[in-house]
């Protein structure tokens, strides 16, 4: 069997031809891939190319109006309550409210589930040991998002789906980040990636999807597709294989 075929037998997320628009305006437009268990999956493309909406549509918060998507073997609409409770999301939209405090954010998110994780690990283990009684709006941009982390995973997932993750952070903390989303990877969580950013895809992720205009034109490992284009980095890969698809 060739990696293809072991991918899709160990496919947790499988999504086929799918379409979403708005209006006049097409979305997301015949989009097709699938994610092994636990792989770090990335959906790179530019702001607009339509990842958000994919992922959306992936998690059952938008309704697509083609295609067929299977999360853990359901479909995230008709088993909502289902895969809400092993799917953990992150989006790239999803502040709080800058009043709530950290412990307040974790105990409601908890209650959510019905054997959730341990809210105080959990933050011990992602550096926010000590600011349960730090309102959200006086947390620092990295500090948001590794409470973003923890509330995604208060659930216990098996799939993690982080939207834009790193998007303001300084270097120093998005490489903290990175760190992270590995350490989430090595506990068993498979990870949906969104992102624009090349050089994280390139240092995370073990597959790629390529979006451009809400189509996806090309998938295999940064390697690959860097090979694939014969640029020197997953960035100009990005650029010069989009320029080639009609």
């Amino acid at each position: 069997m060739n990696n293809d075929g072991r991918r899709r037998v160990n496919a947790v997320i499988e999504v086929e031809h799918l379409h979403k628009r708005y209006g006049e305006t097409v979305a997301v437009d015949d989009v097709s891939f699938t994610v092994g268990r636990g792989e770090i999956f990335g959906i790179l493309g530019r702001n607009g190319a339509g990842k958000t909406t994919t992922v959306e549509c992936l998690v059952g918060l938008r309704a697509p109006d083609g295609g067929t998507i299977r999360v853990l073997g359901r479909d995230p609409l008709r088993d909502h309550a289902e895969v809400t409770r092993r799917v953990g999301v992150q989006l790239q939209d999803g502040q709080l409210q800058d009043r709530l405090r950290v412990g307040e954010a974790m105990r409601l998110y908890a209650s959510f589930y019905p054997e959730p994780a341990d809210g105080t690990a959990l933050l011990e283990q992602l550096g926010l040991e000590g600011k349960e009684r730090m309102p959200y709006g006086r947390l620092s941009g990295g500090q948001k998002q590794r409470l973003s982390i923890a509330l995604a995973l208060i659930g216990r997932p098996r799939i993690a789906v982080l939207d834009e993750l790193t998007t303001g952070l300084d270097p120093h903390a998005r490489r903290d980040t990175w760190d992270l989303i590995e350490a989430v990877r090595a506990a068993g969580v498979t990870i949906v990636l969104v992102t624009h950013f090349m050089p994280e895809a390139e240092r995370l992720c073990d597959r790629v999807a390529l979006i451009d205009a809400g189509r996806v034109v090309h998938t295999g490992t940064p390697a690959e597709l860097v090979e694939r284009s014969g640029e020197p980095t997953l960035e100009d890969a990005y650029v010069t294989l989009t320029r080639r698809t009609p």
